[in-house]
């Protein structure tokens, strides 16, 4: 788990969105984090602190009162790999700004030292309010990371930007404010999911391919530091936070995008599951079964991964992806040489549209360094550190 062992405080405040903070907190213990909560008086108003202590199985602090030493905004504080206050009200925001320190939370938030992942969640108005902005740019200036709110039906019925971010673009904020940045200062492209050719207005050839990897490896790179870029053919997924996407469908769209792309790119990284043939043809209308034979002849797409390695930079980095069912390591190497790679890494066919990947990194060298069984977040990780932790 990508956050296994990691202790996070999580911060509550008097807004409307604190239930959401619970499904903040279920979502980073599925990442492996250890997770305390304290609340501003207010946020109580929202959601019980007993809920959080079911959810957490530990204490839940919103007054000094509450502790047993009168120090724990201290203990806390020291306590936390990472602090994040989700939902930041504008009350919240304003007193962190200005060093008010009259309640629990903002005391820790003073004492933390560190900087503070903070998703605001007002409404509209307070949100884009000259204060508020103001009062934004100095957390930033200061080095806290700020998750912006997501547009859409606030609480008040009105509509604008202003709701709490989604938990999954929080974690991956609070993995940015952890992870060593191996990455700083490069250009990553990453590409995603599972080409579709069709033949028709609604049917097409495609594969297996869900996505998650290509998509893990973009977040985890933003985490790492880098400026990320996911070329993504369509998946059921949530965009990656932090990450420059493009939409894409065909073999040949992707091809289009990644040349478009790959002049600035430090580091390529092709995990899409690319079609390899296209329909030679195809129909304006909807092809009918009552034909006796339906024949679709294909032809061969551009072979997106050798072009790069042709128009490879000297200080680029290339990083291929293969799934094989036989001669794993064999297939594999030749790939890597024949397309002029400088790592690739094989599979088995059964990772496929699993939650979890294993198999192997394998360099120039011919040195290869097996993957473990975990989830593909986690896997992610260790492909990139291992690359690039030098």
């Amino acid at each position: 788990m990508i956050l296994k062992s990691r202790r996070i405080l999580l911060g509550v405040t008097g807004s409307i969105a604190a239930y959401k903070s619970c499904e903040l907190v279920r979502t980073l213990q599925k990442k492996g984090a250890q997770v305390r909560v304290c609340m501003t008086p207010s946020a109580k108003e929202f959601v019980g602190d007993i809920t959080f202590r079911a959810l957490t199985e530990d204490e839940v602090l919103s007054s000094w009162k509450d502790g047993k030493t009168g120090l724990e905004h201290i203990h806390w504080a020291r306590w936390a790999d990472c602090f994040v206050i989700a939902p930041a009200s504008a009350n919240t925001i304003a007193k962190i700004a200005s060093g008010i320190a009259d309640n629990f939370l903002n005391s820790v938030a003073l004492a933390y030292g560190k900087q503070i992942v903070i998703a605001p969640a007002m409404n509209t108005k307070m949100y884009l309010s000259y204060q508020t902005q103001e009062n934004i740019k100095k957390l930033e200036k200061w080095g806290n990371i700020i998750v912006k709110p997501e547009e859409g039906e606030l609480a008040c019925g009105e509509e604008g930007e202003g709701k709490l971010a989604h938990p999954e673009d929080i974690a991956t904020a609070v993995m940015y404010a952890l992870f060593p940045k191996y990455l700083k200062g490069r250009k990553i492209l990453v590409t995603a999911g599972a080409t579709r050719e069709f033949f028709d207005p609604i049917r097409y050839i495609s594969n297996a391919s869900s996505g998650q990897m290509g998509y893990s490896l973009a977040k985890i790179a933003y985490a790492l530091g880098g400026d990320v870029t996911l070329i993504t053919a369509p998946t059921c997924l949530r965009k990656p936070y932090g990450v420059k996407t493009v939409d894409v469908v065909s073999a040949e769209d992707m091809y289009d995008a990644v040349m478009e792309n790959l002049p600035d790119a430090d580091v390529v990284i092709m995990n899409a599951a690319v079609a390899d043939f296209r329909p030679e043809s195809y129909s304006e209308e909807k092809l009918k079964k009552d034909k006796e034979s339906n024949i679709i002849k294909l032809v061969q797409n551009p072979d997106i991964l050798r072009e790069i390695g042709k128009r490879k930079k000297e200080n680029q980095v290339v990083i291929g992806f293969a799934a094989e069912s036989t001669d794993i390591i064999q297939n594999a190497t030749d790939k890597l040489k024949r397309k002029n790679l400088d790592f690739i890494v094989v599979n088995k066919l059964d990772v496929f549209s699993r939650d979890t990947h294993k198999g192997w990194i394998i360099d120039r060298k011919g040195d290869i360094t097996e993957i473990p069984e975990m989830d593909k977040e986690s896997s992610a990780f260790f492909i990139l550190e291992k690359i690039f932790k030098r």
